[in-house]
């Protein structure tokens, strides 16, 4: 069957709340079964064609690199004190589907996304991450989303 394989996306829509209790629950997890594999996955947006017209490739893809290794600072931190180990990913694209393209890549049998406090009016309209990880999950039922 292979080694479990423990997904926990860091993004712009990730509360400090949600990462906190995603990366106790990873801790947990593991504390459970060593042989785990975790990975912090940040997703950075593309940028819009006006500004990307102004850098080369290069350039945007060291900033996206260099904002997504600040932006896993903190989850690092806290995997490094907890003596979890992991391996980090940075990817560039639409959140719900980088997530779930990166799931399915490294057939993770689990998603810890962290539980959200109150939905703003985006989440409202559109759906939390979250719920929109699930929908895209739904014909691969192995992989189970934890998080609200």
């Amino acid at each position: 069957m292979g080694l479990k394989q423990v997904l926990i996306p860091v993004t712009l829509h990730t509360t400090e709340r949600q990462l906190q209790s995603a990366l106790a629950e990873a801790i947990v997890i593991y504390r459970m079964d060593p042989d785990v594999r975790v990975h912090l996955l940040n997703v950075q947006v593309p940028v819009s064609r006006h500004v990307s017209d102004f850098f080369d490739s290069a350039e945007l893809r060291r900033i996206h690199m260099e904002t997504g290794m600040e932006e896993l600072t903190e989850a690092r931190s806290l995997l490094d004190a907890a003596a979890v180990p992991y391996k980090m990913h940075i990817e560039i694209g639409r959140t719900a589907e980088t997530i779930v393209r990166v799931a399915q890549e490294f057939n993770c049998s689990k998603i810890l996304m962290g539980h959200a406090t109150q939905p703003g009016l985006p989440e409202r309209l559109f759906g939390t991450v979250v719920s929109q990880v699930r929908h895209l999950l739904q014909a691969a039922s192995n992989c189970q989303v934890i998080g609200s």
